[in-house]
């Protein structure tokens, strides 16, 4: 899973789903994926609005800005599907039909991510010169102290800096997540 754009007010997203940003993301995450042990991904991008954005009846965003940038993918040569509803995209990742998905929001990525295994989801920092890994629910600050933390998440984050940092050789700048 790659999160496209970041934590933003829901109002805001469909202004930061542009063609050329989302190609470049995506083609950046097919070259992370190539690091992660996926030689030729197979990438899902979500769509946007629900049902693929039904023709521009429920949004332009995939018409005028998703499918361009996802034949753009095509045209030189990554093999990435969509825009994909997100009702059904990240079932078909979990099918084994895609290596990875586009998220074009934080939490359309996470619902689907959190919802499987909550406590075992990894955020993983690409693009940069190592391999940063964290826990994805957060600081639990509210939580700190009183003994009712769950370790599982932590415990998970070191080895995946152990299984995937030694296949890092320095980053291109961009930055996404996947789980």
């Amino acid at each position: 899973m790659f999160f496209f754009t970041r934590h933003l007010p829901f109002r805001e997203i469909a202004d930061h789903i542009k063609r050329e940003p989302l190609v470049k993301f995506t083609a950046e995450a097919c070259e992370q994926l190539a690091k992660l042990g996926f030689p030729k991904p197979k990438v899902a991008v979500a769509a946007l609005n629900p049902h693929g954005g039904e023709g521009g009846m429920f949004g332009r965003e995939e018409i005028e800005e998703i499918s361009p940038a996802v034949q753009d993918l095509r045209d030189r040569g990554y093999d990435v599907a969509g825009p994909i509803p997100a009702d059904s995209v990240f079932h078909l990742a979990k099918e084994g039909h895609f290596d990875a998905v586009i998220s074009l929001y934080h939490d359309q990525g996470h619902i689907a991510t959190k919802t499987l295994d909550f406590y075992r989801t990894v955020s993983l920092t690409l693009g940069l010169p190592f391999l940063r890994t964290s826990v994805d629910h957060g600081t639990a600050f509210d939580i700190a102290g009183t003994g009712k933390a769950n370790e599982i998440s932590m415990v998970e984050a070191i080895l995946a800096a152990a299984k995937f940092g030694p296949r890092w050789q320095g980053g291109t700048g961009s930055s996404g997540q996947g789980a």
